[in-house]
């Protein structure tokens, strides 16, 4: 083994030493500085001994007059040439071009290290101290919706943060939420670049101190296998006593079984497609709902709350409908947790119970003083026996994963003898048209959606409901640009021929479904808009999952529009307390009306959600009440 140098050694310990950086430098240039005043100030000593005597303080003097040559040179300017000797002064000057030399390489040392930390924080891989915080795990358009719902949900609070992790850069999130959110009020906005796939990286939003945690779907083919992936790092995590609680989202139902056992047994997982297709088929018999299902989940405008209501313990269900003047209650939450939506009218209040009730904000929640006097004139007596529904036809233009499951699901819903037939270029699978039904006979046609002549030859006008399913092979927006020219075509057709049919569409992108609303379809879903909304209600209040799965629930109580002259007298003047009355006598719990001439005038299309009981509507026949119901 060849013998190593002790100039070799003394060369790598230096080396080793400045790759510690900027602290390293500085250290050097300041025992740079030490040995350079020394070694002048020894020479001063053995050259200029009659000078060192004549500075006060002796050698200790010269060193201090050394130390502020090499800080500041522009000290020699003081000197007298006629009170130092030659040799002090040039020792001087040479501390002096030291100094320079020393001081330059200070200030691109500093200025060098200030930028590698500024570089550094830029890259968001600071850790984070922060306490009662919504951290988001994931990118993708649904981001925005989040930030700025949780925004908007914490708008009376002093001081919250929502924290973003997401393989991303921290500067390029920032500037895009900036862009796309605007100002967030009193919510900070924290980005921090990391994969939420990585253990470390989880580490760099204190998930210990947070409050909840949202899981996006990340805007690829194996979305899902990532949600999996977190849930399993945060499941298998070591946490304090208190955790915080964990939404998320997958977006095939198939893996929603998987996700659920990767997570603990207080995550909350949402299958994302089962929720759009069950407001898809909902809507399209009931034009205005998506509406409604927007505003009951984003915090702008009505929400629901839970609210214990001592005062109305040992009353009844039926009785609470009537007590609030800006509340409209829709169900009760029991004290074991079970959430009953629109219970019986009967039904007693018990004293651990809290009302579900859709309001503005929980602080506007205060039991009526007085309650709204009814107009028993303008209600419309309850029928005997409700008709026997009839069967429709439904026409379904184009076709993607989720139409085997909105078939199943019309199913469910229509009369025996209803006919739906598909409209696609090419022809869904065997089993979808020729696997017997209940209620639903199945047919195709082929078609090109976005062909006028094609759509003409379908003759639309022998259908009461159409709907426009999105391409799922196609780029989004591309997607979202054949729907629109299929409603324009859809729109014209039916005013060419005068034969109204409603129209409901999927849309991928909020801001095209803000363009599609010149082709006046009576419904657009936006899925990934209401997934969004949906899980940032959950983050702030994870009781309410137990209320909109009965609402989504076909099984259970939904909201439905029903018509308007069904409850009160049309054309005559009345307070919503007598059409909260009138849905009371049926066993129903109204929370709204839809006004049918203003139902193309966004952003609310017709619908009123939750006005004070004495406000005065008129009704026509084609307007519609907004109930919660079994059917």
């Amino acid at each position: 083994m060849a013998r190593v140098r002790v100039r070799d050694r003394l060369r790598f310990w230096f080396d080793r030493t400045m790759d510690r950086g900027t602290p390293a430098l500085i250290g050097w240039l300041g025992l740079a500085s030490v040995v350079l005043i020394a070694v002048i100030t020894a020479l001063a000593v053995l050259l200029a001994p009659a000078d060192v005597a004549g500075v006060k303080g002796g050698w200790v003097g010269v060193a201090w007059m050394s130390l502020l040559r090499t800080l500041d040179p522009g000290t020699m300017g003081g000197d007298d040439a006629s009170v130092f000797s030659v040799p002090f002064l040039v020792l001087m000057l040479a501390v002096t071009l030291g100094g320079i030399f020393i001081v330059s390489s200070l200030i691109g040392v500093l200025v060098t290290g200030l930028e590698q930390q500024i570089t550094q924080l830029r890259k968001g891989r600071a850790p984070l101290i922060e306490a009662g915080h919504t951290v988001v795990l994931g990118w993708s358009d649904q981001v925005f919706t989040v930030v700025a719902e949780l925004a908007g949900a914490n708008q009376s609070t002093r001081r919250s943060s929502v924290v973003i992790l997401a393989d991303r850069d921290k500067v390029d999130m920032e500037d895009q939420i900036r862009a796309r959110v605007g100002d967030t009020g009193r919510t900070r906005v924290i980005c921090r670049s990391g994969s939420p796939l990585k253990r470390i990286d989880l580490e760099l939003v204190s998930l210990d101190t947070a409050k909840s945690v949202i899981v996006l779907p990340p805007p690829s083919d194996d979305a899902d296998i990532d949600v999996i992936k977190a849930l399993l790092l945060l499941n298998n995590r070591s946490w304090p006593a208190r955790r915080p609680h964990v939404v998320a989202a997958v977006r095939q139902s198939e893996n929603l079984a998987s996700a659920r056992l990767a997570a603990d047994a207080d995550t909350l997982v949402i299958d994302a497609e089962d929720i759009t297709v069950r407001i898809v088929v909902q809507s399209h018999r009931q034009s205005g709902l998506s509406t409604v299902c927007t505003d009951l989940l984003d915090f702008a405008g009505n929400g629901i709350y839970l609210q214990a209501e001592p005062t109305l313990v040992g009353g009844t269900y039926g009785d609470a409908l009537s007590a609030y003047d800006r509340g409209c209650p829709l169900g009760l939450r029991r004290g074991d947790g079970t959430v009953a939506v629109n219970p019986p009218m009967d039904t007693v209040i018990a004293a651990d119970d809290q009302i579900v009730l859709i309001a503005e904000d929980d602080l506007l929640v205060e039991l009526a003083t007085e309650p709204v006097p009814v107009v028993t004139a303008a209600l419309v007596a309850v029928p005997d026996y409700a008709p026997a529904p009839a069967p429709d036809r439904t026409l379904l233009v184009g076709w993607n994963s989720r139409g085997p499951r909105v078939l199943g699901l019309l199913d469910e819903y229509v009369a025996p003898g209803s006919v739906l037939d598909i409209a696609a270029p090419h022809p869904p699978p065997d089993e979808v048209t020729g696997s017997p039904r209940a209620n639903l006979t199945v047919g195709y046609r082929a078609c090109e959606p976005t062909s006028r002549r094609s759509l003409e030859a379908l003759n639309p006008g022998s259908y009461q409901h159409v709907i426009v399913l999105a391409d799922d092979m196609l780029e989004e927006d591309h997607a979202d640009d054949r729907t629109l020219v299929t409603l324009l075509h859809l729109r014209d057709i039916e005013v060419h021929i005068g034969d109204p049919f409603s129209i409901v569409t999927e849309m991928n992108d909020d801001a095209n479904r803000e363009i599609a609303q010149v082709t006046k379809a009576d419904d657009f879903i936006v899925s990934s808009k209401l997934i969004s909304l949906l899980l940032t209600q959950l983050a702030e209040n994870r009781h309410l999952q137990a209320v909109f799965t009965d609402l989504f629930d076909p099984s259970g109580s939904e909201i439905y529009l029903k018509p308007a002259l069904d409850y009160v007298t049309t054309d005559a003047e009345v307070n919503f307390a007598t059409v909260v009355y009138a849905a009371r006598l049926r066993g129903e719990a109204a929370i709204g009306y839809r006004l049918h001439h203003r139902t193309d005038q966004p952003p609310a299309y017709g619908v009123t959600l939750n006005p004070p009981k004495d406000t005065t509507i008129t009704l026509s026949a084609l307007d519609s009440v907004i109930v919660v119901a079994e059917d």
